[in-house]
């Protein structure tokens, strides 16, 4: 499938924009459904994505470029061309959430029951979001001979970008299922820290293009420390309600 969807004026727009876009706007569609039913005025979610989504796409290319330097050899123009691909998600969600933590400082409301509203959007944007991966032919698995490989340089390969998009599709639904039955603001942030490191840890094992720290995948790290932060947070707030 040819990564164009379309020209433009002869600029080529890629189907992995346009993939990311529409998980934005489900994702805002869905976080100011949930806004009204909470009490939170529309107008501030909005104005919170306005800073949220520019701060997390260049969170995102920095964490991929700081960790795949020696590929970019110092070329400027090279490090900010996103339109191949390149983002790291840990990246997105480092600087969403260092958004959403001043924003709700500024806003005057809990940073948690705003985490909480985003988890839902910010995971079903990354079910979505991977479908570029597919057609840019990037964060594919190792070869396989699994009758739902996918043919990569004439190779069969597993399709962990399906496998993650499936997962993350998961939870989404589990996080909506819940959402009005949740017992402390930042259940649902927790539970998606929690479950989206599981699913990435061992998915990345997978994959033949991870970002490397010495022998060690760079996603499985972090994926380790936000299971454990998720863990110990639900673990805490589960305590005081005792």
């Amino acid at each position: 499938m040819d990564p164009i969807a379309f020209e433009v004026f002869g600029i080529g727009i890629r189907w992995y924009g346009i993939l990311i876009s529409i998980g934005l706007v489900l994702g805002v569609f869905i976080a100011m459904r949930e806004s009204a039913r909470l009490g939170i005025d529309e107008n501030m979610i909005l104005d919170f994505i306005i800073f949220a989504v520019p701060v997390a796409v260049v969170c995102a290319r920095a964490y991929y470029v700081l960790f795949n330097l020696s590929y970019y050899g110092g070329d400027i123009f090279k490090m900010i061309n996103i339109r191949q691909g390149g983002l790291a998600i840990h990246g997105a969600v480092i600087g969403g959430a260092a958004t959403a933590i001043v924003y709700s400082k500024y806003k005057k409301i809990k940073f948690w029951k705003l985490a909480d509203l985003c988890a839902p959007s910010l995971i079903l944007g990354q079910a979505i979001g991977r479908w570029g991966n597919f057609i840019n032919k990037e964060a594919h698995g190792g070869p396989t001979d699994l009758p739902w490989a996918i043919t990569i340089n004439g190779v069969g390969v597993h399709p962990t970008f399906l496998y993650e998009s499936l997962w993350n599709l998961m939870i989404f639904i589990l996080l909506m299922g819940i959402k009005k039955k949740k017992k402390f603001d930042g259940q649902l942030f927790a539970l998606y820290m929690m479950l989206y490191s599981l699913g990435r840890f061992f998915i990345e094992g997978l994959r033949t293009d991870s970002l490397m720290l010495g022998d060690f995948r760079i996603a499985q790290l972090v994926s380790l420390a936000m299971l454990v932060a998720g863990a110990g947070f639900y673990i805490m707030k589960n305590r005081e309600k005792i």
